[in-house]
Order: C-alpha cells, then sequence, then structure tokens
C-alpha cells in the first residue's frame, strides 16, 4: 500500500484535484470502522480510569493555536497581532493541559510521571525531530520536482518510489539486526543518515535530471529511515512499564504527527515562492532539516544508554 500511495495520489492530483487526496480517506476509513466492528473484540483495563476529556480537548486546541500562529508567522515572515494572539492561546491551553495531567496522575491521558524515564523522554525528543525534520523532506521534495522541476503530479509519485519500496522491504531485517545489536546503534546512525541524504538536496537544481539530482537524496532518505523506524518504535514499547504500552505507542504516533505539523506550518515562506527563489529557499529549508536530523542523532547517543526494545 505504501509503494502504491505516491502514484495514486500523484494519479488524483493530476486527473481530478487535490481534494481528492482528502476525500479518499471517506471509504478507507469506513472499512476501517467495518472491519473494527466485525472484528475487534470488546476489552477493558480493570481499575482503568475515566477518559480525560479535559486533556484531550485542552492538548487538542494548544497545539492548534500554536501551530496556527506558527503557520500565520511563516505566510508573512512575522507575528502579526493575530499570531501572538493564537500563539499565547495555544501556549496557555498547552500550560493547561500539563497542568491538568499533572493532577491526574496515574489517571491521566498521558502521565507526566513517564517522562522521568530518561529513555522514554529520550526517543521521544528523537522522535519529534526526526519526524519534523524526514515531513519537511517529504513536503518539500515533491512539491519542488511539480512547481519547478517540471515534473507532473504522476512523475513525482514515480520519483518518490525509492523511499516506500526501501522502507517496506528492508524493515524488517533492520529490525531483526536491531535486536541483536541493540536499538541505540541504529537510532544514532540512521538520522545521520537521513540528515546526509537531506543535505544532498543541494544536487537538485532546475537543470538537473532525476538520477543525480532527486534520486540520490530520496534514495537515502529511505535509508537512514529504513534503519531507525523498526528499532525506534520497539525501543518506545520497551521504554515503559506493560500496562503503558499502548498509551507510549500512541503518545509517540502523536508526537510524530506533531512534529510534522510543526514543520508543515513552518514552511510557509518556501511554499509561497516559485522558480530559482523556491530552490534557494528548498535548499535552506533541507539544510535546516538535516541540521535537526543530526539533532536527533546527538539525542540517541546522549540519551538512550540502557534503551531496551519490546520483542513481538
Amino acid at each position: 500500500m505504501a509503494a502504491v500511495a505516491p502514484l495514486l495520489g500523484g494519479w488524483l492530483v493530476g486527473t481530478v484535484g487535490w481534494p481528492a487526496i482528502f476525500y479518499i480517506n471517506l471509504p478507507l476509513a469506513l472499512g476501517a470502522i467495518l472491519l473494527a466492528l466485525r472484528f475487534v473484540a470488546e476489552s477493558r483495563e480493570p481499575g482503568g480510569g475515566r477518559t480525560d476529556y479535559a486533556g484531550a480537548v485542552l492538548v487538542t486546541a494548544g497545539l492548534g493555536g500554536i501551530t496556527y500562529a506558527l503557520t500565520l508567522w511563516s505566510a508573512v515572515g512575522r507575528f502579526t497581532n493575530e499570531a501572538l494572539i493564537a500563539g499565547a492561546l495555544g501556549i496557555v491551553l498547552t500550560a493547561a493541559f500539563l497542568f491538568v495531567e499533572y493532577r491526574r496522575a496515574q489517571r491521566a491521558m498521558l502521565p507526566l510521571a513517564l517522562f522521568k524515564g530518561r529513555c522514554f523522554s529520550g526517543l521521544n525528543l528523537l522522535t519529534l525531530l526526526l519526524y519534523g525534520a524526514f515531513s519537511a523532506a517529504m513536503l518539500l521534495i515533491p512539491y519542488v520536482l511539480i512547481t519547478s522541476g517540471g515534473y507532473s503530479p504522476v512523475q513525482a509519485g514515480l520519483a518518490m518510489l525509492p523511499l516506500p519500496i526501501l522502507m517496506t522491504a528492508v524493515s524488517p531485517t533492520m529490525g531483526g539486526l536491531a535486536a541483536r545489536l541493540g536499538p541505540r546503534i541504529p537510532l544514532t546512525i540512521g538520522p545521520l543518515i537521513v540528515a546526509i541524504g537531506m543535505a544532498l538536496s543541494q544536487l537538485m537544481t532546475p537543470d538537473a535530471n532525476y538520477w543525480t539530482g532527486p534520486f540520490p537524496t530520496i534514495l537515502v532518505l529511505a535509508l537512514g529511515m529504513t534503519i531507525a523506524v523498526a528499532p525506534l518504535t520497539a525501543s518506545v514499547l520497551g521504554s515503559v512499564e506493560e500496562q503503558h504500552v499502548a498509551m507510549a505507542s500512541g503518545l509517540n504516533s502523536a508526537v510524530a504527527r506533531t512534529g510534522g505539523l510543526i514543520a508543515t506550518a513552518l514552511l510557509g515562506a518556501v511554499l509561497a515562492q516559485s522558480g530559482t527563489r523556491l530552490f534557494a529557499g528548498f535548499h535552506i529549508a533541507m539544510t535546516v532539516s538535516a541540521i535537526v536530523a543530526a539533532l536527533s542523532s546527538v539525542v540517541a547517543l546522549t540519551m538512550l544508554g540502557g534503551v531496551r526494545m519490546k520483542n513481538g
């Protein structure tokens, strides 16, 4: 499915229009709901607390306000009154979320006591940085190829195929290797390779062909993420006690999405450009992303001593 997605997305954009990439999720979501109703049995955790509605509302509104403020800032290059108000409100709501979670302790949606563990904190910081940088690259590369590189949406989808193919084919092998070596080595090396791939984006110029421009960047990015993804997921699950495994998995996924959300919000100034100016902004943004990915490698090296992976 991952290998088909770039082609399907490119075809939808080129033939139906960009809103179709959102509409296609409706039948997929409906199918997931029907499968869950038919095959997923109900389960309850003995002694489980009530749903943390207050925490869910506060964190959603807080992150929404901060993201909206960053989007406004990125679009015009300065903080307008609207951006300042949205950002301040987002910070206040996020602080309120942390206070509510502290008060609810183990009954919270996000028990803050988990962050006392150095490995758990380091793994989520690594996730935020790595997926933020990677999401920026995944937005910028096809956008630049289509708007200034002369690629059609379908051709851009084809150009990205090495990424899902390599990750799908090699990730299981990397997971087994990480289980033997321990996760710290691949979680240090993988993000460094990602950073190198992002640095190679300097080869992407208006007159570069695919094999000397986008291909090296995409291939090295895919290699780095392939090395990092499987041990990262297993390490997050292994960094908490059994009763918190589901929460840790959900949180780490949310952290990854948050990194992508923030990165996307910050890219407005680049996406507003065209032609050679777009390539200039693209190269700057990819350089910053490479630095962020390299920082995630430093986090792995310095904070993940003693980290273990969850098997199975």
